[in-house]
């Protein structure tokens, strides 16, 4: 009598496992089964120069979302990193042009980053208004503005050392690969590792108990924010580095992009729980996905129905229970 309870108990809590190791690592279990599917396909796929080319190829969205998921697990969204991103690709390249010196040029770029995020923060914070509402209409802002430092044509750079950044490398490691294992290493050290990471989850998990805690909330949501902005920053330093031209509308929709993988990854939208892991293997995700439809030459439009489904689906899953960090 005693067995078979234990028996008829133990079905439903081993599904319930399953279904539980599937919600926490189904972003992994992914890129498994795409690497192994497309080195199947392909052999050339599974070259360390490829992968290593896909990676560097997604460095810009890696660093953004990388940096997001602080803002998303506090419970806020930005929607201003592409517009972000196309200010500091543009500035920099004015820079560039005007100076001569392309170190300075490329700092220019998360230098600008940093402040438009401050005032992001500042608009949601001082204003009230909600964080989606804010980052949309600051996008807005900071779109017209790269647009007026252009006067709406492409900055072409010729400056010696400014392609450094983008394109050269050590061995077969892109420089901008290198940043980015520097910059996600320090922002997961930050979200794991230190008093403000704490306060991000708590401020996301709960925000009127961390009030009572004593964390200041409108000073945290600040941080995040300019955090984002230099990540979109550091970013377009990397991308106007590569193509070497300032475009004054380079960064349109890698914001939505970067949410995709935040999600993707398996950070709740909701707020409370996410890892920077999670982020960048969502980033990596989808970078596998638009490799696989190029090599196997299929519809792009496909590739977009396809992420859309996989991140419906990853939204579902995390709806069931709270998810591991």
């Amino acid at each position: 009598m005693t067995s078979t309870t234990a028996k008829t108990t133990s079905v439903p809590r081993t599904a319930r496992d399953v279904l539980l190791f599937v919600r926490d690592y189904a972003v992994l279990l992914l890129i498994a089964i795409i690497v192994v599917a497309l080195a199947v396909v392909s052999p050339s796929f599974f070259s360390a120069a490829n992968l290593m080319n896909v990676l560097n190829q997604n460095v810009p969205l890696a660093l953004i979302a990388a940096a997001g998921t602080f803002v998303i697990v506090s419970g806020n969204f930005d929607l201003s990193t592409g517009a972000i991103f196309s200010v500091g690709s543009v500035l920099a390249a004015w820079v560039a042009v005007q100076t001569g010196n392309p170190w300075l040029a490329l700092a220019a770029a998360p230098a600008i980053g940093v402040l438009l995020g401050l005032l992001n923060g500042i608009a949601v914070t001082a204003l009230r208004v909600h964080s989606f509402l804010a980052t949309l209409a600051t996008s807005l802002v900071f779109s017209a503005i790269a647009v007026l430092i252009t006067g709406g044509s492409l900055i072409t750079v010729t400056v010696d050392g400014f392609t450094t950044l983008g394109r050269d490398r050590v061995g077969i490691v892109f420089y901008a690969v290198i940043v980015l294992v520097l910059f996600a290493g320090f922002l997961w050290f930050l979200l794991n590792g230190t008093v403000f990471g704490r306060h991000v989850f708590a401020v996301g998990g709960n925000q009127n108990a961390a009030e009572l805690s004593g964390v200041r909330v409108a000073r945290l949501r600040v941080k995040v924010f300019a955090l984002s902005g230099l990540a979109a920053g550091l970013a377009a330093a990397i991308g106007v580095s590569r193509i070497s031209s300032g475009q004054p509308q380079v960064g349109l929709g890698m914001e939505l992009d970067a949410i995709a993988a935040i999600i993707l990854g398996g950070t709740s939208i909701n707020g409370g729980v996410g890892a920077v892991w999670r982020s960048l293997a969502g980033v990596f995700l989808i970078a596998l996905i638009g490799n696989g439809f190029d090599i196997l030459n299929l519809n792009p439009q496909l590739k977009d129905l396809a992420t859309g489904v996989i991140i419906l689906a990853a939204v579902g899953l995390s709806a069931i229970g709270g998810r591991r960090r």
